[in-house]
C-alpha cells in the first residue's frame, strides 16, 4: 500500500513539474515553428504512440466506442483542441511574459472546477472554499497585469491572448470532470480515445489554419531546429503527464493529487528565472497567494471530511470541484 502511495506522489510530482516546464520549452520553441503546427506534430505523435500501446494490451475491441463517440470527440476536442491550441496560440501572443500567464492559468483549474461544478448543480460551495477561489484569483491578476489594471484592460494585445489562454484552461477542467463518465474504461483506453479525436480536430483546424495563410507548413530546418522541444513535449507533458496523472489520481484521490498542482506554477517560475526572464514581485506574490489558497482550501475540505467521517464521492466532488 506504502509502495502505491509513493508510487501516485511520484506520477503526480512529474506530471505537474513537467505541465510547469512546457510553457518555458513552448515559447523557446515558438521563435521557429508556430503553436498551431506544435501542437498538432506534438500530438500527433502522442496518439500514434498511445493507439499502439492501447492496441498491444487491451486488442481491437477497445476501440469500439460503445455509443459514446460523441461524447469522446466532444472531450478529446475541449482537451487536445481547445486546451492545447488555445493555451499555445494564447502564450504566443504574449511573448515573455505569457510564459507565466500560462502556467499560472493552469494553477488555477481546481479553483475554476469548483466554479463550473457549482454553475452545473447550482449548489453553492463552502464560504470558505469560495474565498479561496477568491485569493487564487487576485493572485492570478496580480501576475497578469503585473499590478497595472487599467493598463491590462486598455491593451487588447494583452487582453485577447489573456481571454484565450482562459478559455484553453476551461476546456482542459471540462475534459478533467468528463472523465467521471467513463469509469469503466480504462485509463489508457479513455486517453488514447479522447487524444484521438481531439488531435483530429486539431488537424481540421490547423489544415484550415494553412489554407487561410495565417500559418505555414514547417520547412525541415524548422524541424530541426525545434526536434529537441517537440520531444521533451512528447515525452513529459504529453505522453507521461497524461497518463501519469490520471494513473496518480486514482491512487492517491484527487483531494491528494490537487496538492502537486502547486509545482506548476512554481517549475515555471524556477526556469523563467534560470532562463532569464525579468520575473517581478507580482509574479512572486500572484504564485504565492495560488499556492496558500490551494493549500488552505485542500486542508479545509480534509476537515470537513473527518467532521462527516465518510462522506460520499458526490459529496467529496461538491467540495473539492
Amino acid at each position: 500500500m506504502k509502495n502505491n502511495v509513493l508510487w501516485g506522489a511520484f506520477l503526480c510530482f512529474i506530471a505537474a513539474v513537467s505541465w510547469g516546464a512546457m510553457f518555458p520549452v513552448a515559447h523557446a520553441a515558438f521563435q521557429y515553428i508556430d503553436p498551431f503546427y506544435f501542437t498538432l506534430i506534438r500530438y500527433g505523435a502522442v496518439t500514434v504512440i498511445l493507439v499502439v500501446v492501447l492496441f498491444w494490451k487491451e486488442g481491437k475491441d477497445s476501440f469500439r466506442l460503445e455509443g459514446k463517440g460523441l461524447q469522446l470527440w466532444f472531450l478529446g476536442t475541449m482537451a487536445f483542441t481547445v486546451y492545447n491550441l488555445l493555451i499555445f496560440w494564447g502564450e504566443d501572443l504574449l511573448g515573455e511574459q505569457g510564459v507565466m500567464v500560462a502556467s499560472i492559468m493552469e494553477s488555477l483549474m481546481p479553483m475554476i472546477s469548483i466554479v463550473i461544478f457549482w454553475l452545473i448543480v447550482r449548489r453553492r460551495p463552502y464560504s470558505f472554499t469560495l474565498l479561496c477561489v477568491t485569493v487564487s484569483l487576485i493572485g492570478a491578476i496580480l501576475v497578469i497585469t503585473k499590478g497595472n489594471m487599467g493598463a491590462f484592460l486598455s491593451a487588447t494585445d494583452d487582453f485577447i491572448p489573456t481571454v484565450l489562454i482562459f478559455i484553453a484552461v476551461v476546456g482542459w477542467v471540462i475534459y478533467t470532470m468528463g472523465g467521471d463518465k467513463f469509469r469503466g474504461w480504462s485509463i489508457l483506453r479513455y486517453s488514447t480515445l479522447t487524444c484521438l479525436f481531439g488531435t483530429v480536430t486539431a488537424g481540421v483546424v490547423v489544415v484550415g489554419a494553412t489554407l487561410g495563410g495565417y500559418v505555414f507548413t514547417p520547412t525541415t530546418e524548422v524541424m530541426v531546429a525545434t526536434g529537441p522541444h517537440l520531444l521533451f513535449m512528447i515525452i513529459f507533458p504529453g505522453l507521461i503527464a497524461l497518463l501519469g496523472w490520471n494513473v496518480g489520481v486514482s491512487i492517491l484521490s484527487p483531494i491528494n493529487a490537487l496538492l502537486f498542482i502547486n509545482f506548476v506554477p512554481v517549475t515555471t517560475l524556477l526556469i523563467s528565472i534560470y532562463q532569464g526572464y525579468d520575473v517581478t514581485k507580482f509574479d512572486i506574490l500572484g504564485t504565492v497567494l495560488i499556492i496558500v489558497s490551494l493549500l488552505a482550501n485542500n486542508i479545509f475540505v480534509r476537515l470537513q471530511k473527518k467532521e462527516h467521517k465518510q462522506p460520499t464521492q458526490q459529496q467529496l466532488r461538491e467540495q473539492i470541484g
